[in-house]
């Protein structure tokens, strides 16, 4: 068993922070420690570093180098104290600046040093593509929505039952209308798998993070994953010792951009409905072994296109044989 603290619970539940986020990425933080060390030169000897780019160090030429030092230190702070896209786009702006000034140097330059302006020229146009690479896609990913789902339901079944039953992961698809496949890779990790729109298949890798025997179980998936997610369910007994009550939360970290779009879609078909219909069938697998269907009740896994309602009863050989297709 693995066991955590309320803060790691909490850290992990809460779904990635913005800044939490862009601090552990590599990209923004290399970007950060380059604007640190291209904006100390320009405000040292910023005559220097003019010369440096072929163009004199002119009074005006030594203004833009303090400018472009001092704009390159505020960018390198804030991507390295608390990183935010905005950072990155401010990035972005000073390059375009940098690409103004080095083309208008190259048209009216009088031929000393010009190949080092032209070189400098090229290296800045590098670098605004690796800039503009990173805002984009950061941006993107931080404009992307969480969505928490929570449900209850009271299960007719002692809470370490419950509990035994959901702490083995891999029987949660058999409830679960949006999982296909939970598979126990390690010791307190797991390997997921979605069915998404459009015939796409979402995985991720998800680890145990705090586990109160026959109470608490809570997960979350490692911070790769395409969209990242976390879960917990309490096992509360029901007043009067009349069964479980199954208190769940989960947590999805919905990606911008299509792929975003279409999952977010795939949810809007009311999703605390659908986790409502995974807990109905929960209580049914517990309480009678199977899933029973009825005019209201979802119909199994194909809880998304069910075939014919009939009245309560258990699932004929045939049905079965549909529903596990």
């Amino acid at each position: 068993m693995q066991h955590g603290s309320a803060a790691t619970l909490s850290k992990h539940a809460a779904g990635p922070r913005r800044s939490a986020s862009l601090r552990d990425d590599p990209l923004p933080r290399a970007l950060g420690w380059a604007s640190a060390a291209l904006g100390v030169p320009p405000l040292a000897s910023p005559g220097g570093f003019a010369r440096s780019l072929g163009v004199g160090d002119a009074p005006r030429h030594r203004a833009v180098a303090a400018v472009v030092g001092v704009r390159e230190l505020m960018a390198a702070a804030g991507l390295l104290g608390k990183p935010h896209p905005i950072w990155l786009w401010t990035r972005v702006g000073g390059d375009a600046m940098d690409l103004t000034l080095m083309a208008r140097a190259l048209k009216n330059h009088d031929g000393k040093g010009l190949r080092r302006t032209a070189f400098a020229t090229a290296a800045v146009t590098a670098i605004t593509g690796i800039d503009l690479y990173a805002a984009v896609t950061r941006t993107q990913r931080e404009e992307g929505s969480v969505m928490e789902l929570t449900a209850t339901t009271t299960v007719l079944r002692p809470a370490e039952e419950v509990y035994a039953f959901w702490h083995d992961l891999a029987r949660l698809p058999s409830f679960m209308a949006h999982l296909d496949e939970v598979r126990i890779t390690a010791p307190g990790r797991s390997h997921w798998r979605v069915s998404a729109p459009f015939g796409r298949t979402v995985e991720w890798e998800a680890e145990m993070i705090e586990e109160v025997p026959g109470r608490s179980i809570a997960w979350a998936s490692l911070e790769d994953a395409e969209v990242r997610n976390s879960g917990e369910v309490r096992f509360d007994p029901a007043p009067g010792n009349r069964g479980t009550e199954v208190h769940v939360t989960l947590r999805y970290d919905m990606p911008a951009g299509p792929l975003g779009a279409a999952i977010a879609r795939f949810f809007g078909e009311e999703p605390h409905q659908q986790l409502d219909d995974d807990l109905r069938r929960l209580k049914q697998v517990l309480e009678t072994g199977e899933v029973v269907r009825s005019d209201g009740a979802p119909g199994g896994k194909r809880a998304r296109g069910e075939v014919p309602q009939h009245p309560a009863r258990p699932l004929s050989r045939d049905e079965l044989k549909e529903v596990q297709v």
